[in-house]
Order: C-alpha cells, then sequence, then structure tokens
C-alpha cells in the first residue's frame, strides 16, 4: 500500500470502476465492458499522464462523494492530481467550485463531492497513476452483466491509487463540447433490416425516440414507434456487438452498450457507427434520440456469427 487511496463516502446511484474494457473473450461468453463513454475516460488519463487503459470512477448520475488520501512513506500528506470528464456536473473540492477537464491538485483529507449533471449521464474521475484495483481477463473494469470485476462501490469502500508513471503533460484545460439534448446517431443498415416492413425501417430513421428509465450499462431501451415484422418466428442467436439495435417482439428497440450480452436471438435492424458510440454512454433517461442512416457502407453483414458493421 503506498498511502494513496479515494474513500468513498457515498457512491450516487451507480459508481464503478472501468477501464478501456477486456476485449477478445466473447468466444468463452465474456462481453468487452468498460467504460460507457470511453473517449471521456481516454481524454481523462491522457490530461493526467496516465495510460488511456487507466482505470477511473465511473459515476452515473452524479451523487458521488469521495475522501482523497495521499500519504508519503513518512506519514506526511501529499498532493494527489485528478480529473473529471464526461457529463458536466457541479463539483466541488472542500466546498470550493471545481472545473471539469482540467487537472486538480487534491490534498490529503480534502473531499470531492459531485451534483447531478447538467447534461449527459455519466462522469469519468481519474487519479494520476490510475485506480489500483485487481485484473480480471486483462481489464480491471466492473462488468454488471457478467458480475466480473470489482463490484459496484458502495459507502465506505477504498480503493488503491497506483503510483504514478511519466510526466503530467502541462495542459491546463481541455476544450469539450457538452452532450446534446437531442442525440443524432448514424446507423449502419442491417444485418436483419430485411425482417421488418418498409414503413418501419423508415421510421426508424424518420422518427423520434426517448430512452427510457430501465435502461442501463447492458443497454438503452428506446421508446417510439413500433417497428412490425414482415418475417415471423425468431432467429438462431447470433453473435451481438455493442451498437448494436435489436428489436425484441415489442417492436421498441433496445441499444446494446459496454456489457452487452455476446449473443441474442432477436433481429438487429442496424448498428450505430462506432464513432457515435462514445456518445451512446452518455444517454441519459428521457433524452430524445434520432437516427440516420449512415451512408459509407450499404448495410451491416454477419461475419463469424457476429452483427459487424465492416468499419
Amino acid at each position: 500500500m503506498n498511502g494513496r487511496s479515494l474513500e468513498i463516502l457515498a457512491p450516487g446511484p451507480l459508481t464503478t470502476v472501468q477501464d478501456l474494457g477486456r476485449p477478445g473473450w466473447s468466444h468463452l461468453g465474456v462481453p468487452p465492458s468498460g467504460a460507457a463513454d470511453p473517449s471521456s475516460l481516454a481524454l481523462a488519463n491522457r490530461l493526467l499522464g496516465n495510460s488511456e487503459n487507466a482505470a477511473a470512477l465511473e459515476i452515473t448520475y452524479g451523487g458521488l462523494r469521495a475522501r482523497v488520501r495521499s500519504r508519503r512513506p513518512d506519514g506526511t500528506g501529499s498532493v494527489l492530481y485528478t480529473v473529471l470528464t464526461g457529463a458536466p456536473c457541479p463539483a466541488r473540492l472542500d466546498g470550493r467550485p471545481i472545473a471539469m477537464n482540467a487537472p486538480v491538485p487534491v490534498l490529503d483529507g480534502q473531499r470531492l463531492e459531485l451534483g447531478v449533471p447538467t447534461t449527459g449521464l455519466r462522469t469519468y474521475l481519474a487519479v494520476r497513476g490510475g485506480l489500483d484495483v485487481p485484473v480480471t481477463l486483462g481489464s480491471r473494469s466492473t462488468d454488471v452483466l457478467s458480475k466480473l470485476g470489482p463490484a459496484p462501490l458502495t459507502t465506505g469502500d477504498v480503493v488503491p491509487v497506483a503510483p504514478p508513471r511519466g510526466r503530467m503533460p502541462g495542459v491546463d484545460l481541455a476544450p469539450c463540447t457538452a452532450p446534446p439534448r437531442t442525440f443524432v446517431l448514424r446507423v449502419v443498415p442491417g444485418p436483419r433490416d430485411d425482417w421488418f416492413d418498409e414503413a418501419s425501417v423508415a421510421a426508424l430513421y424518420g422518427e423520434r425516440w426517448e430512452a427510457d428509465s430501465r435502461s442501463n450499462r447492458v443497454g438503452v431501451r428506446l421508446s417510439g414507434p413500433v417497428l412490425e415484422r414482415r418475417k415471423a418466428g425468431e432467429i438462431p442467436a447470433e453473435g451481438m456487438m455493442r451498437g448494436a439495435l435489436q428489436v425484441p417482439p415489442n417492436g421498441q428497440p433496445v441499444l446494446f452498450l459496454a456489457d452487452h450480452p455476446v449473443t441474442g436471438g432477436y433481429p438487429v435492424i442496424g448498428v450505430v457507427h462506432a464513432e457515435d458510440l462514445p456518445l451512446v454512454g452518455q444517454l441519459p433517461p428521457g433524452a430524445a434520440v434520432r437516427f440516420r442512416r449512415y451512408r459509407g457502407r450499404r448495410r451491416c453483414v454477419m461475419a463469424s456469427g457476429t452483427a459487424g458493421a465492416g468499419l
């Protein structure tokens, strides 16, 4: 133990440890997991001179309160640099407001408090050195579906911080655009869009959808027009991927996120373009969503049993 840690005083609705995930295990039934908004996590780590894959806290809908512990070997206090990225929210250090997307020096014993995001859903708290929790299948990420990695944080948990490596980059602030009020997402059609009638395919791209409050890290449930099938029955289980828009019998799509299952038995009408997936991770309940057909390729294809966008 190097005397550096975060003591969780209150975790908010959901706070988990995340890095960039554990790809490469889908053949064993293990989803990739990792940060729902990987771009925000990577930015936080770059601002601190960490590896982009260093573990940080993913805080869903604010509410986190944590105390920083940073002691030298001789017992004296030292500074621990932190960064907040992702969904912008009111943040205070011992009652004083602090900025988003900027390194903040925190002294031993000081308290961080986060309010509710003004836009978006998930805020990332990174610390210099990264969080030092056990590695499971190559990742420190919490997977809420497979129950791999550390459990979601609770009051009283103490999360160790690894020693820093390398130098701070010397960046005072990273200009960032806040998540939008209406999310516009590009979708690569297929591989099973031929299971739906023309009116339903048109509705997917022409109508407004809303993120349901029952959403989580596994997927975002969407409310809108019912997507009617032209084919009856079910398909054998097929490989799934992050960003897949799977349509169950009720005709309301589910947009898979980081902790999605590796297979599914309902048709996938399209897959959100990889560049828009970080934005999907910021979809709060009640947010408006519009889909736009991606013109770079005509449709998704099935590759090795997985719905792949070919991007």
